[in-house]
């Protein structure tokens, strides 16, 4: 498809030759088996949008609001037909036209002020449990207030006294001879802060100095998969600008989870389409943005120092994110490096998409994910592991729910948490 027809509906509609290959890996027609809510329903649906022929009313934007963005669709399509960022392009426009509603406008608010949400998320820690559900609490709970991320029964994440950022000095010496700075994400940053220091624990072990970039803003993908354009273009902005400032004196930013790294690395280029300057300069900084498992793989020393410790008698079954393995094509390393001192049992299906969204989905349509998570569950389960890892927070919030409503007892570690635990056994 040619660059100035990527974002045009009609022509990825006219292009599209209704094989069906896309429907029986699709997300949402695996949870709501309507031909309207398929790849191709949608590539239809929006190409008569273009034409003038459908009204953007209500019906349409839960159609358009449906789809999990996961792209499997992208990847078994022969023509690598671009439906789910033509899905995001038209959320722009329910955007403008409907709005957003008040708790996403609050949320987009808060990324963009992190100041706000540190002191917002200080506080949750202290009076979270009034309200959310957190792990090995009673499951007879009610929630006590009503929020739309908030629900009976639900498994949420607890939320950190500090935040990662803000409980480390921004350079850490680890030796002098390395540099690479560190994008950790905000459920990193907040919500698992265990990753980041697993990943500090490893830099120094392999004596590589950390630039914790304590300016970085969220990568933006929650804005960019809902639609918000406007908090999109502020935050990619601002990241862009703030990186060019310190790219040059580090080796890399490597970021340990799937979804900021693939909006750094793959979607601010796509989003700058229309801005070809902003566009250049993201592809340009983009050559140094990595997932930490691959740079970690592929420019260190880290698999011959895990193969000097011994073999861990634990079982990992490992689930491939939707935006490392089919967006950046990152599925081997994590494994090569896991392997080295655990046992990987693969699950049936490891690149099925966990059923997490972004914020619409967890939100609004969390029907859809928790049905979604039902065989993600089940495949976990039946793979005999007692550990389950993805490079991905926003998975790891997904599968710990869905584990916890199917009653799976499996314990969620991020790669880096299982090599940081090597790494530091006596």
């Amino acid at each position: 498809m040619q660059n100035n027809d990527l974002f045009n509906f009609k022509a990825t509609s006219d292009q599209c030759i209704k094989c069906g290959k896309c429907i029986p890996v699709c997300t949402i027609h695996n949870v709501n088996s309507d031909e309207v809510t398929s790849p191709r329903g949608f590539i239809d649906l929006l190409g008569a949008y273009q034409d003038g022929e459908l009204e953007l009313d209500k019906r349409a934007k839960d159609i358009f609001e449906s789809c999990f963005l996961c792209t499997n669709c992208v990847d078994i399509c022969p023509i690598s037909l671009p439906t789910d960022m033509i899905i995001e392009q038209v959320r722009n426009d329910i955007r403008k036209k409907y709005g957003l509603a008040w708790f996403k406008r609050g949320f987009f608010y808060l990324l963009r002020h992190r100041f706000t949400m540190d002191v917002l998320f200080k506080l949750g820690y202290v009076f979270q449990t009034c309200g959310f559900k957190i792990q090995k609490e009673i499951e007879s709970m009610e929630p006590r207030f009503s929020l739309p991320i908030i629900k009976k029964n639900r498994l949420l994440p607890s939320l950190g006294k500090t935040s990662f950022l803000n409980a480390h000095p921004e350079n850490i010496n680890n030796g002098g001879k390395r540099k690479v700075a560190i994008f950790i994400g905000c459920l990193g940053n907040y919500n698992y802060r265990q990753v980041g220091e697993s990943l500090l624990s490893i830099l120094k072990h392999l004596e590589i100095d950390a630039f914790l970039a304590k300016a970085q803003k969220c990568c933006s993908a929650p804005a960019y998969f809902t639609g918000d354009f406007n908090t999109v273009d502020y935050l990619a902005k601002h990241n862009i600008e703030y990186f060019e400032q310190f790219i040059d004196d580090v080796e890399a930013i490597i970021i340990p989870e799937a979804t900021c790294s693939a909006m750094i690395k793959i979607d601010y280029e796509h989003y700058f389409h229309d801005q070809p300057q902003w566009r250049d300069r993201a592809v340009k900084l983009s050559k140094k943005i990595f997932m930490a498992t691959q740079w970690l793989e592929d420019n260190t020393d880290l698999d011959k120092l895990l193969q000097s410790k011994d073999k861990r008698n634990i079982a990992v079954t490992y689930h491939d994110p939707c935006h490392a393995r089919k967006m950046q094509g990152i599925y081997e390393q994590p494994r090569r490096l896991i392997s080295k001192n655990y046992t990987i049992k693969e699950m049936s299906d490891p690149n099925a998409c966990c059923g997490f969204g972004g914020v619409t989905m967890q939100t609004e349509k969390y029907h859809f994910a928790k049905a979604a998570g039902v065989p993600k569950a089940a495949m976990i389960k039946q793979s005999g592991a007692s550990v389950v890892s993805a490079e991905c927070s926003a998975c790891r919030m997904q599968i710990n729910d869905s584990m916890y409503q199917a009653n799976v007892d499996v314990e969620f570690k991020n790669p880096i948490e299982l090599i940081a635990q090597v790494l530091e056994e006596r």
